[in-house]
């Protein structure tokens, strides 16, 4: 492989990430009230060396607001981010609240690659009025857009697949990728991703030895995960990790899913999707 292209890593701000690592460390409610010792907290740049030592070609900036008036300022900053990291894919964000489609319309202008929706933190509803025209948008320009929507590791008001289905249903083509797997309602993720051609999954934290104690997937579904061997990425949630960066690309490699399907899942998917150089050809 030329390398890894990750789909799900987190830089922000840094007074944001360290108020994300105090909150992992204060087994706050979203984490699930989990242990969660963060596995990487160097400084900004020697994170994104990390990256690059660990054979990552491409990364994102997976950021998210929690309130309104947030997303824009959030979406200043990674579009900074971007310019001083080529290697990482402009990424930008939404939130539910006046003027929502102006800026997601300004981000994709400025060159914005993919968008982060995180429903859990945010306690929004994604099929809110209020985000139809963003999702409008996203979809007419292909843009993907990563959310976390699944119930893992604690349930939200809007989390599961209902709200995200409604959404799907008013914008078929929309390229959502469901981050974790949908974790921890695995099949039902499987269910939207075999009925909307443009639905993919990413493997956060999946079949990882943290992940499988709390949310295992059931292995009946791997002939299905398999299956949709073309619409699934690698993610990681680094730095937010509790296990080395390796664990996740081992956890994959020992499914025995076959060195296709692998090769796939870490690199041609994504280099596919977004278009990166040497980009190989679609499968048969």
């Amino acid at each position: 492989m030329p390398g890894l292209v990750d789909v799900h890593t987190h830089f922000m701000p840094e007074r944001v990430l360290h108020k994300v690592w105090a909150y992992f460390d204060g087994l706050g409610p979203l984490t699930g009230g989990i242990e969660w010792p963060i596995m990487y907290r160097e400084e900004e740049a020697e994170r994104a060396a990390l990256l690059r030592a660990f054979g990552v070609r491409a990364f994102t900036a997976m950021l998210y607001p929690h309130k309104p008036g947030m997303a824009r300022w959030l979406n200043g900053w990674a579009a900074g981010f971007a310019r001083r990291t080529p290697d990482c894919l402009h990424t930008s964000t939404f939130f539910p609240e006046p003027g929502a489609a102006a800026y997601v319309r300004e981000a994709l202008e400025h060159g914005t690659r993919v968008f982060k929706a995180h429903v859990q933190v945010g306690g929004y509803d994604p099929a809110d009025e209020a985000l139809d025209a963003c999702w409008g948008l996203l979809a007419e320009a292909g843009t993907p857009v990563v959310v976390h929507c699944g119930s893992g590791p604690a349930p939200g008001r809007h989390t599961g697949p209902g709200p995200m289905a409604r959404v799907l249903a008013r914008h078929p083509r929309l390229r959502l990728i469901v981050a974790h797997l949908g974790m921890p309602e695995y099949e039902d993720f499987l269910d939207l991703a075999e009925r909307y051609a443009e639905v993919r999954l990413d493997t956060t934290m999946a079949f990882t030895g943290f992940s499988e104690r709390m949310a295992p997937f059931p292995r009946r579904a791997l002939p299905r995960l398999a299956a949709l061997g073309d619409r699934v990425l690698l993610g990681t949630d680094f730095p937010n990790i509790p296990y080395p960066y390796a664990h996740q690309l081992d956890a994959l490699a020992e499914l025995a899913l076959g060195d296709d399907w692998l090769r796939a899942v870490c690199h041609d998917n994504a280099a596919r999707l977004f278009g990166l150089p040497d980009t190989p050809e679609p499968p048969a």
